[in-house]
C-alpha cells in the first residue's frame, strides 16, 4: 500500500483558534495538520504557540491557508500570509481568486510564488464553481499564464467533480504540478452548477467522510502521484454537530480516512 501522509484540514474545526487547531492534530494522531491564518487576529504569540506544539508533537505543518486572490492590485496582506506560513514552517499555501481577469491572477499569483519561493513554500491554485477559476481547464490556463513551473494545482475531489471533471482528466498534467491534494468524500451528484448557493452550502456543510460517498477517490489516487500527501478537507455540519470536542473530531476523521485508504489501497 502506498502510504500517504494525511493532514487535518484547517476546515474541519472551523470554530476553533489556530493554536486549537495544532493541540486538536496532535492529540488525535495526525501527522499532520492545515492552519488558517487571518493576518487580522494573527501575532506573535500565536506564531509561538503554533511552533511550540509542532515541534513538540513532530507535527508537520502541510499548509496554510488562505489568500482570496480579489481585482485589482495585489493585496500586501496575502504577502503577509506567506510570511507566516513561513514562520510556522507550512509546507504549501492554498490560493483561490476571486478576480475574473485571468491574466490578473495570473499574474498575482507569479507574485505570490515569486515571494514564498526563498522559504520553499510551495503556493497552489485550487479551482471550483464558487470561485472565479471555475474548472480544471481555466486552472491550468492560469499556471500557464502564470509562468511558474513550480506553481502547483490544488485538487479537491468535491470540486473536480462539481465542475464537471473526472480523475482521468488529470492524466496529462505534469506530475510537478501536484505537490499535495485534498480528500473527502460526498454523493455522487451535486447541486446545479448554476446555483451558487447550494454549491457552497455543500463544500461547507455537506461533505462526507472518506468511504461513505460515492466520488471516486480511488481512480483519482491512482491518476496522482504515489504517494502524495492529502489534506483531508472534510467540511461537515454532520462532522461538526456530532463531534463537538476538536480532539474528537479529528481523531474520527483520521480513523475513517485510514480505513477507507486501507480499503482503496489494499
Amino acid at each position: 500500500m502506498a502510504e500517504h501522509l494525511i493532514s487535518l484540514a484547517a476546515g474541519v474545526l472551523p470554530e476553533f483558534t489556530p493554536v486549537q487547531m495544532a493541540a486538536a492534530a496532535a492529540d488525535s494522531g495526525f501527522r499532520s495538520v492545515g492552519i488558517w491564518v487571518d493576518v487580522e487576529t494573527w501575532n506573535p504569540g500565536v506564531t509561538k504557540e503554533v511552533r511550540r506544539i509542532v515541534a513538540d508533537a513532530g507535527l508537520i505543518v502541510l499548509d496554510a491557508e488562505v489568500i482570496w486572490i480579489q481585482p485589482g492590485p495585489l493585496d500586501p496582506a496575502h504577502l503577509k500570509i506567506v510570511d507566516i506560513g513561513a514562520e510556522i514552517g507550512a509546507r504549501n499555501l492554498l490560493v483561490v481568486s476571486s478576480d475574473p481577469d485571468l491574466d490578473a491572477t495570473a499574474a498575482k499569483l507569479a507574485a505570490l510564488v515569486d515571494h514564498a519561493d526563498p522559504s520553499g513554500i510551495r503556493v497552489s491554485l485550487e479551482f471550483g464553481a464558487f470561485t472565479e477559476i471555475k474548472s480544471l481547464g481555466m486552472a491550468l490556463d492560469v499556471l500557464e499564464r502564470c509562468g511558474r513551473p513550480d506553481a502547483g494545482l490544488l485538487i479537491d475531489p468535491l470540486h473536480l467533480s462539481r465542475t464537471g471533471g473526472v480523475p482521468a482528466d488529470l492524466a496529462t498534467v505534469p506530475r510537478n504540478r501536484f505537490p499535495y491534494a485534498q480528500f473527502c468524500d460526498a454523493t455522487a451528484t451535486g447541486p446545479s452548477v448554476s446555483d451558487l448557493k447550494a454549491i457552497i452550502d455543500e463544500a461547507v456543510d455537506g461533505r462526507l467522510l472518506p468511504g461513505e460517498g460515492a466520488l471516486p477517490l480511488g481512480d483519482l489516487l491512482k491518476v496522482l502521484p504515489t504517494g502524495i500527501p492529502l489534506s483531508i478537507e472534510l467540511r461537515s455540519k454532520a462532522l461538526r454537530d456530532g463531534w463537538p470536542d476538536p480532539a474528537d473530531r479529528a481523531r474520527r476523521l483520521r480513523e475513517a480516512t485510514e480505513a477507507c485508504l486501507d480499503a482503496l489501497l489494499a
